[in-house]
């Protein structure tokens, strides 16, 4: 991978290129089973609501440039979950298999650890085989298949949930 790439906590001049890459996600893909594009005003109330509530915002600038994002949030509301995290990595379209999204979720993970968190969890469409395998080859188990809980592009979606065991004492 080329030195530049290099990982950051997110800042709000990220957030118009984060944009552009949730847009794309939600528009072109499964990835995001939402079917309007999101505004800037959306992601920097995102960005807000995920620093007061303790979650990492990470972004991937290569040249300068942001090219990726990851984040994680608590898996659901409940307070017997608050160990248990499901994360999002996106990578843009340019830069998808340049080793970002790696870079990403390790941050993701290691952040995780020393938030002293016990699982995390991907919610991953089943199409998508790509991410599934990257998860796979991160150490996630699929614990789960659900059929057709989405829907997008005319269609029903299945939903597959991966889990991470993070390690103790990381």
């Amino acid at each position: 991978m080329d030195a530049t790439y290099y990982i950051r906590e997110t800042t709000k001049e990220d957030l118009p290129a984060i944009l552009e890459i949730m847009n794309e996600a939600i528009c072109n893909t499964t990835a995001i089973y939402d079917e309007e594009p999101r505004s800037l005003d959306y992601v920097h109330h995102w960005l807000e609501m995920q620093k007061e509530e303790g979650m990492p915002v990470f972004s991937c600038l290569h040249n300068n440039y942001t090219v990726g994002y990851a984040t994680y949030g608590r898996f659901r509301p409940k307070y017997g979950y608050r160990f248990t995290v499901e994360h999002s990595v996106y990578v843009d379209e340019f830069h998808r298999g340049e080793g970002v999204g790696q870079l990403l979720l390790t941050a993701l993970i290691e952040r995780a650890c020393a938030d002293g968190l016990h699982r995390m969890i991907a919610g991953i469409d089943a199409d998508n085989s790509g991410s599934i395998r990257f998860h796979e080859k991160n150490g996630f188990v699929n614990v789960g298949h659900l059929k057709e809980v989405g829907y997008k592009f005319g269609r029903f979606l299945d939903l597959v949930f991966l889990q991470l065991d993070l390690p103790v004492g990381k």
